[in-house]
């Protein structure tokens, strides 16, 4: 499943990316790929969610093809095509967290997916809307976005009890 995604996302990139201004996306991708890797690394022992598939061997696989391909693309798209005047963006914003969501849940009915430790489709949800907010910010100002990630991360851990024990 995660292939014909990720194929999916390929494509779009290629057709909708702003690959001509790449180098202005850059950090933002990195950006993004950061927090992944973080989520992924600080949870290791105790993983909100994990990724499951028929043909990709595990939760690493599929996280690292998504970083590389979802997240580039998803960014050049986003980003390279976000519209002028707040109402547009409101629904550029709307439209992307409704694709992610959509194939989260998707993902999830179809078990491809799987919730842990308190986290499930609505922290997801709350979870899309910060990303989706947080990747213009990076794109303007990175360190207040770094800032909101840091409260973010940092709140997410307190609620969700993690303990700098439950840590690798």
């Amino acid at each position: 499943m995660y292939i014909i995604f990720n194929a999916i996302y390929l494509i779009a990139g290629y057709l909708w990316g702003d690959w001509r201004n790449w180098k202005q996306y850059y950090s933002t991708i990195l950006f993004f790929i950061m927090g992944d890797f973080l989520y992924n690394f600080l949870l290791y022992q105790k993983s909100m969610w994990l990724f499951h598939d028929l043909i990709l061997p595990n939760h690493t696989t599929i996280t690292i093809l998504a970083m590389v391909i979802v997240y580039s693309a998803t960014v050049f798209i986003y980003l390279g095509r976000f519209p002028n005047g707040w109402k547009r963006r409101f629904f550029w914003f709307l439209l992307w967290t409704g694709i992610y969501l959509g194939e989260e849940f998707f993902n999830s009915k179809l078990g491809f997916i799987t919730y842990h430790n308190g986290w499930n489709i609505w922290w997801s949800v709350l979870f899309t809307c910060i990303i989706f907010l947080i990747l213009p910010i990076h794109q303007k100002n990175p360190l207040l976005a770094w800032l909101f990630s840091i409260i973010i991360i940092v709140s997410l851990l307190s609620i969700f009890n993690v303990d700098i024990n439950d840590m690798k």
